[in-house]
């Protein structure tokens, strides 16, 4: 696929971090980019910033993604891409010892759940309603392509650490279901990869300590620092041009294997 003006793209939380840099990488390319995010001052600072469009969106709801694909086509016309960056972390065991009570409590329901809700149920929402969509566009090239969709997994997929059991499922859950979608897309002419991040400097490593920054730094093999959101950018952006890539996860973490703790 071409990145162009003619295209228009939609990317899941990109206010900030890895999407709000895809969302500005798309952008350059003349790309017309849809950010998808619940944060709307970041949100809308970040669209004008590129020339894009907001739209306020909870992908763990399907009526606020519905509503959200609505305007931005109805704004923009239908999307020929995908960029799933919403997400988020939470870090529990799957026991605890209650300091009170000496007790050991089970990991709670609730975060576990709402955790696979977002990062893996809200991916799987965006993909079905841009693919339905995307079905319906002419293709673009002799290929027969008609879309290209790029989801965010992450090393936690498969080098979960201590305290990441309802993240690293979730992404488990992204990685798992690359392959199937990508051959259930195929004959529509709509291709699916999966980045899996490693360590990158986002905002939510951004407000760790300087010590505990540099740590993770240092535990990259090569280069030896944090990622920057805009090499997964470029790795989004390549993951459009190329049309050979398709059903595949791409690690992209400096070599990186993490420890389990």
């Amino acid at each position: 696929m071409q990145l162009s003006k003619d295209i228009t793209a939609i990317v899941t939380g990109g206010a900030s971090g890895l999407g709000g840099a895809t969302a500005e990488a798309l952008a350059a390319h003349g790309v017309k980019v849809a950010i998808f995010d619940l944060n709307e001052a970041a949100g809308q600072a970040n669209a004008t910033k590129i020339g894009g469009r907001f739209y306020k969106c909870d992908v763990s709801s399907e009526v606020s993604i519905d509503a959200a694909f609505a305007a931005a086509r109805a704004d923009l016309g239908q999307e020929r891409v995908l960029v799933n960056c919403a997400g988020i972390g939470v870090s529990k065991r799957i026991t605890r010892k209650n300091k009170e009570t000496g007790v050991f409590e089970p990991h709670d329901l609730a975060s576990f759940a709402r955790t696979i809700q977002i990062n893996l149920v809200g991916t799987f929402l965006m993909i079905s309603r841009a693919a339905a969509g995307m079905q319906t566009l002419a293709p673009l090239n002799p290929d027969g392509e008609r879309g290209v969709i790029v989801n965010t997994a992450s090393v936690a997929a498969t080098d979960g650490q201590i305290g990441q059991v309802a993240y690293s499922a979730s992404k488990g859950g992204v990685l798992g279901m690359t392959l199937p979608i990508a051959r259930d897309l195929a004959q529509m002419g709509i291709r699916v990869c999966t980045i899996m991040p490693g360590l990158f400097n986002t905002p939510m490593v951004a407000s760790l300590p300087d010590e505990a920054r540099q740590s993770l730094a240092a535990s990259v093999p090569f280069p030896a620092r944090l990622g920057y959101p805009a090499e997964y950018a470029a790795l989004a952006c390549h993951i459009c041009e190329n049309g050979m890539l398709n059903g595949e996860s791409i690690r992209l973490d400096g070599a990186i294997r993490m420890a389990p703790r």
